[in-house]
């Protein structure tokens, strides 16, 4: 089954809206990176225009910002303690943006998108 990311099918009032087109190959989606904690792995996708992303699959390190100093340091990730895009990444151990990491440095929150920019940067979080 494929991903698809255009108009619903229901209109606000939850009426069957009638379409005017089919589906465009431009509005198909992929599936999610799903980015956990191991040796890093990579994998590079074709977008559109040529060009690529890197899909960050598994990785050990993250840059931590430290907002007092403003050094950056690589650390070493533990585990995942909070995600609010979904609470069962947190018992998979799933990095996404916005997740609260533990690492060797503290607790630190993520500040990029590890499956579509391929690296996991972070900032300390008190």
């Amino acid at each position: 089954m494929a991903i698809w990311q255009g108009t619903s099918v229901r209109k606000p009032s939850g009426a069957r809206a009638k379409s005017n087109r089919n589906k465009r190959k431009k509005e198909f989606g992929r599936q999610a990176a799903e980015t956990k904690i191991g040796d890093r792995k990579i994998k590079t996708i074709r977008t559109k225009g040529g060009n690529e992303k890197i899909r960050l699959t598994n990785e050990q390190k993250i840059n931590v910002v430290n907002p007092k100093t403003q050094k950056v340091d690589l650390a070493d990730i533990i585990r995942v303690v909070e995600n609010n895009a979904n609470a069962h990444f947190v018992r998979r151990n799933i990095i996404t943006k916005g997740a609260v990491l533990e690492t060797s440095a503290g607790k630190v929150k993520v500040t990029s998108r590890p499956g579509q920019d391929g690296i996991i940067n972070g900032i300390i979080v008190e």
